[in-house]
């Protein structure tokens, strides 16, 4: 939810403070910037200490930063600084998410599963993005952009406690500063195989295609709101924010049941990571192509519900693909993954800014998007295996 509350918020926002294009792709791609720093260290801490706290830890931060963000904007004379530094921050905390997430799996889930856990877990943004594009556009419509920073954090500080109170602290795991920091000094001996790492073909070629792969998704689900909101003034908000991610759901816990169905069946891993990656960016390009042609308002909502529901099959490629590379260090070979997509996200949030700004064209966005996602999904099926490398 916390994610994309402010891509929803953000042409609203942008009329209050008297934005333009070029400003809100600032605000925007701020987060991305912060995205960056932690992905190596998240993934790296979470390999050593366990994802599940670094998870719980983070979350409460970001939950609370988002309850403040209104208060932070009229507190300030130049809410565009303030709004700026509170998205970087956001982005700072959320950068150990994905790595977490990938150290847990490596660690407690076996490889036939791993591609239906991580779809079904990833869900979660999807059903995040869901309700706040939904009830956020209703709260957005009725009682302005604060109300959707609030309905956004406090529900996430609310997880956080539960997660402490009935998981974490039931089964008598400590989860204070001084724990994590004596059982991280005593970890320290184990390093990450970085070295052995980059010279295998097969883990750069993971590394390109989730980058593009990403990006594209960093840009889409930043510049999307905008692109029906200018181009379909009369549509409505809830609508649009949310039936791609009610399409999402499905195909993504679609894609999981399909890739551990036929591993059990005996399917070689590496070919079944490809074939889902070859859905997410293949398949999902040709109906982001296809809205460069589109002038209506309902194709264009097909075809972007399309995209961003194929997309989803990374879940069981890609994404998971590294865990099955290096268990070993799933969460640190992740994070340099993210650091990437994050990089490269936020180059493309701003030029796609820049080229809706100074031409005018949508179209120009999109074929980028699809050239991006094509040249990953390439490298990918060339270079791309699912035999252990971290050994």
């Amino acid at each position: 939810c916390a994610r994309v509350t402010m891509p929803i918020c953000i042409s609203a926002m942008a009329e209050q403070f008297k934005w333009d294009k070029k400003q809100s792709g600032i605000v925007l791609g701020s987060f991305f910037w912060g995205y960056t720093l932690t992905q190596i260290a998240g993934g790296y801490i979470s390999d050593r200490l366990g994802g599940d706290k670094v998870l719980l830890l983070s979350a409460f931060a970001w939950g609370t930063i988002t309850i403040l963000t209104p208060l932070l904007a009229y507190c300030s004379s130049t809410p565009i600084f303030i709004l700026t530094l509170s998205r970087f921050f956001m982005g700072l905390l959320q950068g150990v998410h994905f790595p977490s997430l990938a150290s847990l799996f490596s660690c407690k889930v076996r490889q036939s599963e791993r591609a239906f856990t991580s779809s079904t877990v990833c869900t979660g943004t999807q059903f995040g993005t869901l309700i706040i594009g939904g009830a956020g556009s209703v709260l957005l419509d009725r009682c302005g952009w604060q109300s959707v920073f609030y309905f956004s954090g406090l529900p996430t500080i609310l997880w956080v406690y539960c997660m402490w109170e009935y998981l974490i602290k039931g089964q008598g795991h400590e989860i204070s500063l001084e724990s994590l920091s004596n059982r991280l000094t005593n970890s320290q001996g184990n390093e990450v195989p970085w070295i052995k790492l980059f010279k295998k073909p097969s883990v750069w070629a993971v590394i390109v295609a989730h980058v593009c792969m990403a990006s594209t998704f960093f840009c889409i689900l930043s510049w999307i709101p905008t692109f029906f909101h200018d181009s379909y003034p009369d549509s409505k908000g809830w609508i649009f924010n949310v039936v791609p991610w009610v399409v999402s759901i499905p195909l993504s816990l679609m894609g999981g049941l399909l890739s551990d169905h036929l591993i059990n069946l005996g399917f070689n891993t590496a070919k079944v990571r490809k074939l889902m990656q070859m859905v997410a960016m293949g398949m999902s390009s040709i109906f982001i192509k296809l809205l460069c042609y589109s002038s209506s308002y309902y194709r264009s909502l097909l075809f972007v519900s399309a995209a961003v529901g194929l997309q989803t099959f990374s879940h069981s490629g890609s994404s998971v693909n590294v865990q099955d590379l290096a268990p070993s260090c799933a969460g640190s070979l992740f994070g340099v993954m993210n650091t990437g997509g994050a990089l490269a996200g936020v180059v493309l949030v701003y030029f796609a800014g820049y080229l809706i700004e100074t031409t005018g064209s949508w179209p120009f966005v999109f074929n980028l998007v699809s050239i991006i996602n094509m040249f990953g999904l390439s490298v990918y099926m060339i270079f791309g295996q699912a035999t252990r490398v971290d050994i």
